[in-house]
């Protein structure tokens, strides 16, 4: 039997970042993975997502180029291209995070790791004790469970389609569906985006959300709020989703977006003492520990925020207070920035004015939207939307929300100044970049 100081289970940002750190303070480190290293963000999630959302704004470049001069502009998309080049650079993360672990010293186990008890763990024919156990499993797709459920395919499926459907149907209100209508949308399908509510994505600033909502509309994605799938079935060669208003809508390919449930399936959870929440979520407290005090739990798998940024910061901070004497990363984790990927993506960072009336904070909201300057030579009608939440009595920027071009690359730099306290004097005498978008956040008087 092989004995660890720290034992790992789930290769994903967050495990393979606390496995690091911990080696490299002198730990002896395993980690099992019983898939490909980098976890869903690298594989099934973020990246993935984003290389496709890239292909997705070229789509909608062709048509701008127009107005700056080019001509005679033709273009034909290969999905098939689009798959076979998204999966290398796939196995070339894979491979730097073999790497960076193997490098580290950390013993890397192939597997399905499963808890015997609070210090025990099973892989394969292998019997393993740690002193200390993180799990760092993550998440995956919720599965639909109407009628006709087994002819929709959910996120993970949608990065391996044999061909490019023409029409599609999503379903649900969060991240990935508003994410991956962009990308369907703009590599040429019709594209009918449904939700159960009233409204969708509802951890963001409303006003924000019903901007972004508008400009979908204007793109031409049937938006449909208070629609739900009833029954899917299979007909003529195509699906036909059957929605709760009795309306039907034929497509090439259903997604099924509702949302992601905790990995923990076949764990040994319960076979070591450790409490989950009823949604399934491994419960923590604020220093990553479970009901036993030795074994932890961080990323999707926890009742914290699902991020990848965040998973990788709190398994770097976990690992530095385990085995670093001292040295332990100073981060703020309270406040987060976070983005969507839409077309156009939006962003926030700090809170909602929502948020702020719930909290009977005494504020004041500066907001803009306008036509950026790059659409003025071109047929798109595509506005840009800013708003700051600034609190009356310190003039503390306590909310920073913005849809538009390049919005994940400019809240950035605002997350870095709200994080050291800046108030809307502090943007006022900053001077703006000119011509640019951002420069509106430090010239709002509104």
């Amino acid at each position: 039997m092989t004995h660890y100081d720290y034992f790992v289970i789930g290769g994903g940002s967050g495990g393979v970042r606390s496995a690091r750190i911990a080696a490299g303070h002198g730990a002896k480190v395993a980690l099992a993975e019983k898939s490909d290293l980098g976890g869903t963000c690298v594989n099934l999630g973020c990246i993935p997502k984003k290389l496709f959302s890239y292909a997705a704004d070229y789509g909608a470049s062709l048509e701008d180029m127009k107005g700056f001069g080019w001509e005679n502009i033709q273009a034909d998309f290969n999905w098939k291209t689009l798959v076979e080049n998204k999966n290398t650079e796939i196995v070339r993360l894979n491979t730097i995070y073999q790497s960076v672990l193997a490098n580290a010293g950390v013993t890397i186990i192939n597997g399905h790791a499963q808890l015997l008890d609070e210090h025990t763990i099973q892989i394969n024919d292998q019997t393993i004790t740690a002193d200390n156990i993180l799990i760092a499993v993550g998440g995956k797709p919720r599965q639909p469970h109407f009628a006709g459920a087994e002819y929709c395919g959910v996120s993970d499926d949608a990065f391996h389609l044999d061909h490019f459907p023409r029409r599609v149907v999503i379903q649900g209100g969060g991240y990935i569906s508003v994410e991956f209508a962009h990308i369907f949308k703009g590599l040429g399908a019709k594209v009918t985006l449904l939700y159960r509510g009233d409204t969708w994505l509802h951890e963001f600033d409303h006003e924000m959300v019903f901007f972004l909502k508008e400009e979908y509309l204007k793109q031409g994605i049937d938006v449909r709020f208070q629609s739900d799938i009833k029954l899917v079935t299979n007909e003529r060669n195509a699906y036909q989703v059957h929605l709760n208003d009795d309306k039907i809508v034929e497509c090439d390919f259903v997604l099924s977006a509702i949302g992601r449930v905790p990995n923990t399936e076949n764990l040994g959870l319960d076979a070591a003492g450790i409490e989950t929440l009823p949604n399934g979520q491994i419960k923590v407290n604020e220093n990553w520990q479970t009901s036993k005090d030795h074994i932890y739990a961080v990323g999707d798998v926890s009742n914290n925020a699902p991020l990848t940024p965040y998973a990788i910061a709190e398994g770097h901070i976990l690992a530095d207070r385990l085995y670093s004497k001292g040295r332990v990363r100073d981060i703020n984790l309270d406040l987060v920035p976070t983005a969507v990927f839409s077309g156009p993506p939006m962003g926030t960072i700090g809170i909602s004015e929502e948020e702020a009336k719930e909290k009977h904070l005494d504020y004041k909201v500066y907001r803009t939207d306008f036509r950026p300057l790059r659409h003025t030579l071109t047929s798109n009608s595509e506005r840009t939307f800013m708003k700051l939440i600034v609190q009356k009595d310190n003039d503390k920027v306590i909310g920073c929300h913005m849809v538009g071009t390049d919005t994940p690359e400019i809240l950035q730099g605002i997350a870095i100044c709200m994080n050291m306290g800046a108030t809307k004097a502090d943007f006022d005498r900053t001077i703006g970049i000119h011509p640019t978008s951002a420069e509106e956040l430090v010239t709002l008087k509104e």
